[in-house]
């Protein structure tokens, strides 16, 4: 998961969300829009843009890592509304991120060396208004009505899994609580992009207590965690409970208004993978509970749903992709399926370093032709 405090004033949005805009990426590269993409030079105290005012459509923002820690880049909306963003460039590594940004106004970049905090930001001016996507055959409307259905039930049961879990946490019956804790997070897991949009409501739900940012509390599930595997109830674990699922009403209530666009469901699938790659298979993200490849599979379901919204637009442009993409979510999902345990999974900690390596293997894998999906479809 991504952290950045931020104060949202206005995180109210819920209307103009051109949101999740995007994130695609590819490592290096060039192709026919090299030339048009804005080069940012990430260092570990600066943040470099080439340019902080663009038209409205497609921006490519090409991002290189000329520092020491590994990096993210944001481009920031409305309240702190996450654009876009591209985690996990190691030093020396260029990678590319595509947002569709379709109105004029301020916006923001940000680099976050350490993968941590506010980041160093930059006003970016965009101008004009773009036109309507080319959509033959009506693909990508039907790919974002399909992707905002799956949202919509996902969040639906999200809300009462947690609720569940907090009442047991309450009711300080620490064995069904800690049964209940990857249930309730499968469904926050499986539309994370969407989710961590928010960037207010993000770090209150899913942060963990090495990357907040100053000043912020430790909160919802991860506090928790920490509470039920290591600490046993603390005194105020009820009132955690109790405000976790007073923002996981609050994300349900701002998702009903959001506009996804294809671009953005298209990354939205590779923000997935990043997760994984960067917060599962280090053991990371569920470091109390171990639970860790509830979050992975989840993460995975997330991304193919985004990718099989998106499949006739992708065929219309890439008949090849599609059977790639298949092939290698089908492995890593056989991969998967030797660690389950029951209705769940074994604890990452069982994992011997060959499968860790096998099931990072495969992530690498399907990542890639993940990373084609959004410049594929914006084509």
């Amino acid at each position: 998961m991504n952290v950045s405090h931020k104060s949202i004033a206005a995180a109210t949005a819920a209307a103009l969300l051109l949101l999740l805009a995007a994130c695609g990426e590819q490592e290096g590269a060039a192709d026919a829009d090299a030339s048009d993409a804005i080069a940012v030079k990430a260092g570990d105290s600066s943040c470099e843009v080439a340019t902080t005012t663009a038209k409205a459509g497609k921006l490519t923002f090409e991002v290189t890592n000329e520092g020491s820690k590994v990096t993210e880049f944001y481009l920031y909306g409305e309240g702190d509304r996450i654009m876009g963003e591209v985690e996990n460039i190691s030093p020396g590594l260029t990678r590319r991120l595509i947002v569709d940004v379709r109105r004029a106004g301020t916006y923001q970049t940000a680099c976050k060396p350490g993968m941590r905090g506010e980041g160093i930001r930059g006003d970016f001016e965009v101008t004009g208004q773009a036109g309507a996507q080319q959509d033959r055959g009506g693909h990508l409307a039907a790919a974002t009505r399909s992707y905002k259905a799956y949202v919509d039930a996902e969040v639906e049961k999200l809300v009462p899994r947690t609720k569940e879990f907090a009442e047991a946490v309450k009711a300080g019956d620490v064995e069904r609580a800690k049964s209940l804790f990857p249930v309730a997070r499968t469904h926050w897991e499986r539309i994370e992009p969407v989710a961590e949009s928010f960037a207010d409501l993000d770090p209150k739900i899913d942060g963990r207590e090495d990357v907040l940012g100053e000043g912020m509390a430790f909160t919802g599930f991860h506090r928790l965690e920490k509470d039920l595997w290591v600490s046993g109830p603390r005194p105020d674990s009820a009132r955690i409970a109790e405000q976790l699922v007073a923002d996981v009403e609050e994300l349900a209530s701002r998702t009903r208004g959001i506009e996804l666009t294809p671009v953005a469901l298209a990354n939205g699938a590779k923000e997935l993978l990043d997760e994984v790659a960067t917060g599962k298979i280090t053991g990371e993200e569920d470091r109390y509970s171990h639970t860790d490849l509830w979050d992975f599979q989840a993460n995975v379901d997330g991304s193919k749903a985004a990718i099989d919204a998106l499949r006739p637009a992708i065929l219309q442009r890439d008949a090849r992709l599609p059977a790639t993409l298949d092939t290698r979510f089908a492995e890593l999902n056989r991969l998967l399926d030797k660690h389950r345990d029951g209705d769940g999974f074994r604890r990452y900690t069982d994992l011997s370093r060959q499968e860790v390596r096998e099931l990072a293997s495969a992530v690498d894998a399907l990542g890639e032709p993940v990373s084609k999906v959004a410049e594929v479809v914006a084509s």
